[in-house]
């Protein structure tokens, strides 16, 4: 279950490369702007904001990484970014779109409860 538990939280680190670039290079592009719902002006004028939206997610895909590659040793780091990954994607379905429950919360979460089982 370990195997199965890190390659999920490989795949939640890798959505939040995704969302890194979506955010910090792909903003004002057709395909950002498609992605996250807004207009060519919303994008532009709010360009700064996603792009340090979109370094925070870096953060995240880095201390899932760095868990990761801790092996055993680990576990607390995954546990605590995996929660911080599930807290970000409550409030963003709670203020932004019910979508970010799906796509960054529910990932997270099932990364964290295999975790537990060993």
């Amino acid at each position: 279950m370990t195997t199965i538990a890190n390659v999920l939280v490989g795949i939640v680190a890798l959505l939040h490369v995704y969302f890194l670039v979506l955010e910090m290079f792909l903003w004002t592009t057709p395909t950002g702007r498609r992605v996250f719902r807004t207009t060519p002006e919303f994008a532009q004028a709010s360009k700064a904001l996603a792009a340090n939206q979109g370094l925070y997610n870096g953060f995240l895909a880095a201390g899932l990484v760095w868990g990761l590659a801790a092996g055993a040793g680990g576990f607390h780091i995954k546990l605590f970014f995996l929660s911080c990954v599930i807290v970000a994607g409550l409030y963003g379905a709670w203020t932004v779109s019910r979508r970010i429950l799906y796509v960054q919360a529910l990932p997270a979460l099932a990364a964290l409860v295999l975790l537990h089982f060993p």
